[in-house]
């Protein structure tokens, strides 16, 4: 009964001490400091106008309005959404770490006498307006001296919040060179270097129509019209540039220049001189403003009328090919896919003429997939003198459940080898490739 005894009694005491312990820290918790807001109540979403004065001493305005953030001082211009709502952002969530002095005789000591950054902004509930001046760091680098313009004591925040507010005018400026309506655009004009070239879009397909009228590569069109939307400013030269200015830059007579068609309006992009080893000027040439952007911008502008012609020979894949005829010395031999019975068997391929004949499948494929992977090595603007005259083979393949067909010549000019579409001209070819696709070929003949 004694062990009985004393094991209750312990059991209490703990109990006791648990119950104790419990207390204590419960009440810590709801007794223990909370961090003050700088800016109690304010909601990001209701600040229509932000005014920041940056280190440099650069003053910048910007003010919401229906068509979003825009600078409105100094010059103006269509502000950087993402930028805007890190500010308003940074100005809701900005803790006092701890408050110095109620009422400071010095604030020169706090670097406050002359504030290096001061945020102030207006917001459509007029009791979350504010004014916010931040000062010198602290000696670690971790804390800002800071004091709301409305109050007279000084406390410290967080130092990461200079890099909120410490901004210049064109670190709020959307960045945005150019701005496009991808899905109105049906054409490209390009100048470089004296020479022009013009693509059209039709549908999803992009096509050369001067100097020559081609197959354009679509990919390589595409590429340009969205390098051009993305785009991004380096700096801002001039918001207002004179002829003078032109001239300087090398604008007066550009070395590149791209107008996109949008329908009935256009967008014109001109480029000009270097600006040191990496960036070049350009101009939109519808606004007076000069602006810096990378060199590689540039160097895409300035590719040549080749770059932007279609490389690939066929539009068919070994997938989707249903027939296929090739033509030597006059003698024709075909084939045909033959649809799988089983839902989930693969499908197979016969030879159709001159002679019936099931075909070698993984023969058939090496040989579609090969002709498929062909790509125009270079150009040449006649047939001249390429062996097309007399063609070495024909091809003509029937794709897409034979909805769609095309055809292509191959002629042999010593050891070089080359390919004629429906385009003019001709296009030079790896002569291996083809040699490849003869040698398959004869095997499925046989």
């Amino acid at each position: 009964m004694r062990g009985l005894r004393s094991t209750l009694a312990l059991i209490l005491v703990l109990a006791g001490l648990g119950a104790y312990i419990y207390f204590v820290m419960s009440k810590q918790d709801d007794s223990g400091p909370k961090l003050e807001k700088v800016f109690v109540g304010l909601d990001p979403a209701k600040v229509e106008e932000i005014r920041i004065k940056s280190e440099s001493g650069e003053v910048t305005t910007v003010k919401k309005g229906s068509d979003g953030w825009q600078i409105v001082s100094p010059g103006t211009g269509k502000a950087s959404e993402s930028e805007i709502s890190s500010v308003t952002s940074a100005l809701e969530q900005i803790d006092v770490s701890r408050v110095l002095e109620e009422n400071p005789t010095d604030l020169k000591e706090y670097g406050l006498d002359t504030p290096r950054i001061d945020v102030e902004f207006k917001s459509t509930d007029s009791k979350s307006a504010g004014h916010l001046l931040m000062g010198s760091k602290t000696a670690t680098g971790g804390g800002l001296y800071a004091k709301r313009s409305d109050q007279t004591r000084v406390f410290l925040i967080s130092g990461f919040h200079e890099t909120s507010f410490n901004k210049k005018s064109f670190d709020l400026r959307d960045k945005t060179l150019m701005t496009l309506d991808r899905s109105k655009v049906d054409g490209l004009e390009v100048t470089a270097d004296g020479k022009s070239f013009q693509l059209a879009k039709a549908g999803e397909d992009w096509k050369l129509t001067k100097p020559l009228a081609v197959r354009a590569d679509t990919s390589a069109a595409e590429g340009l019209v969205g390098r051009i939307e993305t785009a991004q400013m380096k700096s801002i030269v001039t918001n207002d540039a004179t002829p003078a200015d032109l001239k300087k830059y090398g604008l007066d007579k550009p070395s590149a220049s791209v107008t996109i068609n949008l329908g009935s309006a256009h967008a014109t992009l001109l480029v000009g001189g270097k600006a040191g080893e990496d960036d070049v000027y350009v101009r939109d040439a519808s606004k007076s403003l000069v602006a810096t952007v990378e060199k590689a911008l540039a160097d895409d502008v300035k590719k040549g009328v080749e770059d932007y012609r279609r490389k690939d020979l066929f539009d068919f894949r070994a997938f989707n090919a249903t027939r296929m005829e090739f033509t030597r010395d006059g003698k024709t031999v075909a084939f045909e896919r033959v649809k799988a019975t089983d839902a989930n068997g693969p499908d197979t391929w016969k030879r159709v003429s001159p002679t019936a004949a099931d075909a070698d499948k993984d023969k058939i494929e090496s040989l579609l997939t090969g002709l498929a992977d062909i790509r125009a090595q270079s150009f040449t603007p006649t047939r001249a003198n390429t062996g097309l005259d007399a063609p070495a083979l024909t091809v003509v393949a029937k794709f897409d459940e034979g909805k769609k067909e095309e055809r292509v010549s191959f002629g042999k000019s010593g050891k070089d080898v080359y390919a004629a579409t429906v385009d003019s001209g001709a296009a030079k070819i790896d002569a291996d490739r083809f040699t490849e696709a003869i040698k398959t070929l004869d095997e499925l003949s046989k």
